[in-house]
């Protein structure tokens, strides 16, 4: 019998893009959707669908759902009933996030994609194949707040790509500091940017970004301790930006390394990393966590965001940063709606049922 999971804000965008990744999965199966009160007791069919024009509002590229979760009705977010649900997946704004996954983790093991648990000291902010170590957290959470399920986050979607490489970096190098400027696809920005706005422009200021990327990005990196996780002392100075792309955030990386590396070096590092993870071969995984491009007109988003599937980081102009002590600089494509978002959080699911952390 396959998992039965739970999708709550599935009429949003990030609710969507979980459900296309749960699309025919062989090992989780759409139970329940839930979402806003003027949603409730519709079919997702008809929640999505303008009633007067006809119109769906399904934001994801492909096919809607099956036929089965397209006619499921519509729960109200505070009121789901959970009998029967093994996993959810909470993918609502970040005040809604704030009163609504405490609730479901009280009974039931919940995916957040929203800001507002991150930083908790006993919840675990997660990257499949770069920290599952810290999914320990999930014990200390559970005993101290005495949940049978728990909150597991996955971070915000800048911070993805980077963390992913620089990853790679501490473990061969060791990392003083990291310098990014982004350049980011505006799809991460949901439907809140004025189509204009972006036209023949770049956003130079995406409130409160730069900040995330500096505390998420720690945390990430860091090491589990006595029911919380110790920072690494990495500096960390973000600019973010918005750029007329519609999807895949460019970001341009120099990183301070303990101890010199030679771009080959680097390289290396970076081809190497994540293959104790991407052996285990889950639905959803990339079959490598970085793809290193040689030729200096790579990565670009057009080109390299949906390699395999959206979930590989892409790396590319590898090279010495001659500012920075033993510097090295390059740049990244990633995802934010894949990696960064829906299919991500698919993979972290995958990864707790391979793991033991969800019943069957």
């Amino acid at each position: 019998m396959k998992i039965q999971v739970a999708v709550v804000g599935a009429t949003g965008i990030a609710g969507q893009q979980v459900l296309a990744g749960l699309d025919n999965h062989p090992t989780f199966e759409v139970a329940a959707l839930a979402a806003s009160e003027r949603s409730a007791g519709k079919s997702f069919a008809e929640a999505i669908t303008d009633p007067d024009s006809g119109i769906k509002r399904w934001y994801v590229a492909g096919a809607e759902p099956a036929p089965a979760v397209m006619a499921l009705a519509v729960q109200e977010a505070r009121t789901l009933k959970l009998d029967g649900i093994d996993l959810v997946f909470a993918a609502v704004e970040s005040e809604a996030a704030r009163e609504l996954e405490p609730l479901y983790a009280r009974r039931v093991p919940t995916i957040s994609t929203a800001r507002p648990h991150r930083m908790e000291p006993d919840v675990p902010l997660v990257i499949p194949g770069v920290n599952l170590d810290h999914l320990a957290l999930v014990r200390e959470q559970k005993r101290r707040r005495g949940w049978q399920g728990f909150i597991a986050t996955l971070p915000n979607c800048t911070a993805t790509g980077m963390a992913i490489t620089l990853k790679a970096l501490e473990a061969q190098f060791g990392i003083d500091a990291v310098m990014v400027t982004t350049m980011q696809g505006i799809s991460g920005a949901g439907r809140d940017l004025p189509a204009l706005d972006i036209v023949e422009n770049i956003i130079p200021y995406i409130p409160r970004e730069e900040e995330r990327v500096r505390i998420e990005t720690r945390k990430i990196l860091g090491r589990i301790g006595e029911g919380a996780i110790i920072e690494p002392p990495i500096r960390v100075s973000a600019t973010c930006t918005r750029a007329g792309v519609i999807s895949g955030h460019t970001e341009s990386v120099s990183v301070a390394l303990k101890t010199p590396a030679s771009p080959e070096e680097v390289m290396a590092a970076f081809e190497a990393f994540g293959a104790d993870f991407t052996r285990l071969r889950l639905p959803t995984s990339p079959r490598h966590m970085i793809t290193v491009h040689r030729d200096p007109m790579r990565p670009q988003p057009r080109l390299d965001r949906d390699a395999e599937d959206g979930m590989t980081t892409s790396v590319g102009r590898i090279r010495p940063d001659e500012v920075l002590p033993n510097g090295v600089k390059y740049l990244l494509v990633t995802h934010n709606a894949a990696m960064g978002a829906g299919k991500g959080a698919v993979l972290l699911a995958e990864y707790l049922a391979h793991a033991g952390y969800l019943r069957a």
